[in-house]
């Protein structure tokens, strides 16, 4: 906040490897997380223009970037958990996504999550998504038996799914949804999404200042429409896809 009130540059963490949330073209990112964050940056400034410098986020770097310093906020399909809430401030959630299963479009093998028990499933770095078949409750969920395959990003588990070396892709239906679509057919959502990922904005632990002020931007883009505005510009009409229809409640800013 302080940066925004004086005028400062803001370093802005995303993704840059997944369609319609964060993907680089050009000069910087596009996409749903990209937009959001103009968003909320904008009402942080009062309505002004803030000069932002994107920075890419992978999943594995989000914690030591905000920690470190090298960013200021993070919005970059940032599930927020208990684990995480030890290390990082959440504002928000913005949205909600479900995590939901991808698989290609002629394997008739996979029809719920509870068919990945015995597949090959990829393991991105920094994500906890798999944990979500492989584990038990709290962390995981079906804690089912299934092969991990390691990759350094989603846009990788991607390329190794479209090359038979996963049997399944399994994240956010946000992320899925963005996959699917640029790979025009070759991919198909299952649709039955069985978790809540509540998608946070990620800022250096203990800045409750900016944290306050991020979810009074946030529950201002939700009252004038701007957050539902953003979700149909970049996932309307994608069959399966079921969008965040009313605000998410704040989970605080511890």
């Amino acid at each position: 906040m302080e940066k925004i009130q004086g005028g400062g540059k803001l370093v802005v963490g995303t993704k840059w490897d997944q369609p319609s949330l964060g993907l680089k073209k050009g000069a910087e990112p596009e996409g749903f997380d990209v937009d959001v964050a103009k968003a909320v940056v904008k009402e942080l400034a009062g309505g002004k223009d803030v000069n932002i410098e994107w920075k890419e986020s992978a999943s594995s770097n989000r914690e030591p970037f905000l920690a470190n310093g090298t960013v200021d906020l993070i919005f970059a399909t940032y599930s927020i958990t208990e684990e995480r809430k030890k290390k990082v401030t959440f504002g928000g959630p913005y949205v909600i996504a479900h995590q939901d299963v991808m698989v290609r479009k002629d394997d008739t093998s996979i029809n719920t999550p509870q068919d990945l028990k015995g597949k090959k499933i990829c393991k991105a770095a920094g994500s906890n998504s798999y944990k979500r078949i492989t584990d038990p409750p709290p962390d995981g969920q079906l804690d089912l038996d299934a092969t991990t395959v390691d990759a350094a990003s989603y846009s990788e588990c991607v390329q190794k799914l479209g090359g038979s070396n996963l049997d399944a892709l399994t994240t956010d239906d946000l992320i899925l949804a963005g996959f699917a679509k640029q790979a025009g057919g070759n991919f198909k959502v299952l649709g039955q999404g069985f978790t809540n990922e509540k998608y946070g904005i990620g800022i250096k632990k203990g800045d409750t200042k900016t944290c306050e002020a991020v979810n009074t931007a946030v529950k201002k883009l939700w009252d004038n429409g701007t957050m539902k505005q953003l979700q149909e510009k970049w996932f309307g009409g994608i069959q399966g896809l079921k969008l965040t229809e009313t605000a998410p409640p704040a989970e605080g800013c511890a």
